[in-house]
């Protein structure tokens, strides 16, 4: 009872010209055809205002002026019997109108224009879609509710090992060192007490002994052309060797040059210092 107070009451549509037929029973079950009516004789004209509480909508028609209701319709499925379409007009319809007593019967409604009749029409289509809609989403979540839910808590004593790349563990130390790239040149440590070696001189290669190019020896000729002139460039060298050698007296004690250029030397006499000696 509260959950119904609650609802509000939404307008849907409203036209504010509509007629009102007095309508035969039906003949057979082919449906209504709007050509029995009296078409030009209405019985009754006023508004059409459609509204919905919750999952029911409302026909109402009320007086122009005054808004007071003369009949209503409850619709709760469309289509369906409490609101049909002939047979031979897409401007007519049939409702079965209800009072607060129970009573029902059954009235022809009938608009001037088609474009009134389309939206009257449409109003009821939209507000069904959106109750079917209403109602898939409430089963889906009653069947939710009723699944048994994954319980995907630790129990007590449950424990978790986590298992990360080169982090020190509590048995082993630091953690190994990658592998160098292509163009690294990281080498490992030596290990511990080891001695590193030197490593061996590669012996001279043939192509090294090739490059090294000696000069050819000089031929004597006593043809002196143009030897002579290469000579003279040596010249100053020889001439110096040469006089260094005539110095040299010839005698087999070479150590009497060194006594005789001590000897010339005159001696000199001590020169008094300013200094006191203690």
């Amino acid at each position: 009872m509260a959950a119904a107070e609650a609802e509000y009451e939404s307008i849907l549509c409203v036209k504010p010209d509509v007629s009102v037929y007095r309508i035969p029973p039906r003949a057979s079950n082919r449906g209504y055809r709007a050509s029995d009516w009296k078409l030009d004789q209405p019985d009754w004209t006023g508004r059409l205002r459609v509204t919905s509480k919750g999952k029911i909508a409302y026909i109402k028609l009320e007086d122009k002026v005054s808004g007071e209701l003369f009949a209503q319709a409850p619709i709760d499925q469309f289509p369906g019997l409490a609101v049909e379409t002939v047979t031979d007009s897409s401007r007519y319809f049939v409702l079965r109108i209800q009072d607060g007593n129970g009573r029902s019967a059954f009235i022809g409604i009938g608009f001037s224009d088609r474009g009134d009749a389309f939206d009257f029409n449409v109003s009821l289509q939209d507000h069904f879609k959106w109750v079917k809609q209403e109602t898939e989403i409430s089963k889906e979540s009653q069947e939710t509710d009723t699944r048994p839910k994954l319980d995907l808590g630790f129990k007590e004593g449950q424990t978790i090992k986590l298992n990360i790349g080169n982090m020190p563990t509590k048995k082993g130390g630091a953690p190994k060192p990658r592998a160098a790239g292509l163009g690294g040149l990281n080498l490992l440590p030596p290990p511990p007490g080891g001695k590193i070696t030197a490593p061996p001189i590669p012996p001279p290669s043939s192509t090294a002994i090739s490059n090294h190019v000696t000069p050819p020896p000089v031929l004597k000729s006593s043809n002196m052309g143009n030897a002579d002139i290469l000579l003279d460039l040596d010249s100053p060298a020889s001439i110096s060797k040469a006089s260094a050698l005539a110095a040299v007296p010839a005698t087999t004690d070479l150590w009497g040059d060194f006594s005789t250029a001590s000897s010339a030397v005159p001696n000199q006499a001590p020169q008094q210092s300013n200094w006191v000696q203690f």
